[in-house]
Parts: C-alpha cells; sequence; structure tokens
C-alpha cells in the first residue's frame, strides 16, 4: 500500500519469503554487511585501544590536549567526514588519488576507487573507523586509569613484558568496558547508513555496494515496495537484537563470576 491512498493487501508471510528466497541478499547485500561491520569492528577497537594507551602514557596537558584533538573527529557529522573521504579518493585530483599516481600505482584520471567493491568498502571502512575510534579510546583510557599501578609493578618485578602485562593484567581488569565497546560498535557498525549512501554509488545505482541498510531505503523509498523495505529492515533489527541479546547474557555472566 503505497502513501496517500490504496488498498492494503495482506500478505502473510510472503514479504519475508521473499526476502531469504533472493539470491542477491546471500550473495551481496549481507557478506557486505557483515563482513564490513566485523573489519569495521575489529580496526575500531584495536585503534581505540592504541590510543588509548598513548593517552595513559602522557602527562595531563598533553593527554588533554591530544583527547580533544581526536574527539574533534567523534564530534564530526557523519555527512562532513563522509564528503572528506569522498573527495580524497575522488578520480584525478583526489588527493589519495594523487598521491598513488606519483607512487605509479594507478592513473588518476581512469581510475574510480568507488566502482570496485573492495576499494569502496575500504574507504568507507576508514570513514567508519576515523568517526568510531575515539569513542572506544575515551572509553578504555577511563578505565585504564582504574587500574592500579602496583599490578604493573608487580608485573615488571616477575618478568613479563608489554605485551603480557597488556594481556594479562589490562585485559582481565577493564574486560566489561572491551565487552561494552566492542557490543556497541557491533550495533552501529551493522545498521551504517550514511556513510555508505553518500558515497558513489552507494545509493543503490551499483548493486555490488549495497548493505542491509541501504538496501532495504532503497526498497522501500526509491521501488515504493514498503513491505519488500520493512522486511528487510526487521531482518536488520532481528541481528542487532541478537547482538543485544549476546551482549547481556556476556555481561551477566561477567556479573556472576565478579
Amino acid at each position: 500500500m503505497k502513501f496517500g491512498g490504496g488498498v492494503g493487501v495482506f500478505t502473510g508471510l510472503d514479504h519475508y519469503k521473499d526476502l531469504l528466497t533472493d539470491g542477491n541478499l546471500w550473495r551481496t547485500v549481507l557478506p557486505n554487511t557483515v563482513f564490513f561491520a566485523v573489519a569495521c569492528v575489529a580496526l575500531t577497537v584495536a585503534l581505540g585501544t592504541l590510543a588509548a594507551l598513548l593517552l595513559q602514557r602522557l602527562g595531563t596537558t598533553w593527554r588533554v590536549i591530544c583527547s580533544t584533538a581526536i574527539m574533534a573527529a567523534w564530534a564530526m557529522p557523519a555527512v562532513t567526514g563522509t564528503y572528506v573521504w569522498v573527495w580524497l579518493f575522488s578520480a584525478g585530483d583526489g588527493m589519495m588519488s594523487q598521491l598513488a599516481g606519483s607512487l605509479g600505482l594507478i592513473d588518476p584520471e581512469t581510475t574510480n576507487w568507488f566502482t570496485e567493491r573492495l576499494s569502496f568498502y575500504a574507504i568507507a571502512t576508514l570513514n567508519v573507523v576515523h568517526h568510531g575510534f575515539p569513542f572506544v579510546a575515551i572509553t578504555v583510557l577511563a578505565g585504564l586509569l582504574t587500574i592500579p599501578k602496583e599490578l604493573y609493578e608487580a608485573g615488571m618485578i616477575d618478568g613479563a613484558n608489554a605485551w603480557q602485562r597488556f594481556w594479562k593484567i589490562t585485559v582481565p581488569t577493564i574486560k566489561p568496558i572491551f565487552l561494552v565497546v566492542t557490543i556497541l560498535s557491533t550495533i552501529w557498525d551493522f545498521k551504517v547508513f550514511t556513510q555508505i549512501y553518500l558515497m558513489p554509488g552507494g545509493a543503490g545505482s551499483n548493486e555490488e555496494v549495497l548493505n542491509l541498510g541501504v538496501w532495504s531505503y532503497q526498497q522501500a523509498f526509491a521501488l515504493n515496495d514498503y513491505g519488500a523495505g520493512a522486511a528487510t529492515a526487521v531482518l536488520l533489527t532481528l541481528l542487532l537484537l541478537l547482538i543485544t541479546i549476546v551482549y547481556i547474557r556476556t555481561l551477566f555472566k561477567e556479573s556472576d563470576e565478579l
């Protein structure tokens, strides 16, 4: 039924049947969504943790300056950040295109980073990670500052190197914080829409780069198939609910162990 009139026809589970039997879902859309989210979460948490460890080592003044600088990336609207990354990789005069061209890797005038699935999502991943890692960094830093220095001193006396101290002391002590930032990043990155939609070809003209969020929007508002778009949105919601359930169960398990 379209907005503004028409007669609604009950279709039962037909939209879900059509969705789950659509080869494009399993071949392109779902793999794009899942692998993109996994890559973004892994890189966001890793980079954010490294930034937090760096901030921990800085003095108060430099910590405030650097924290403010990285928070500027988080404060930047997703629309603005996306257009900056599109400009950096634009064909011809894009800074990254010019740099790669000067190294003899590509021809800046003929190479379009946004037409290929892999390069498209590599740029999208850089965009999402750049926008998301400050939250992880500040959150993990807050946890690091609660760890008693005596634990690290004891580890050094026992001969533990930097990696062993991180793995045996830091990770177990602030494990709940790592779980929180990982699950929240997963939820955010599974439902990424703006960063994909605003990139060239991401709005639907290039079907090889569709994810669940954009595909749902395209079906509902570009093709006027609101039932199919809603079914896709429900599928995405169910995936996020599953992730949330795992998150809550993990937190309760951690609480019981404590």
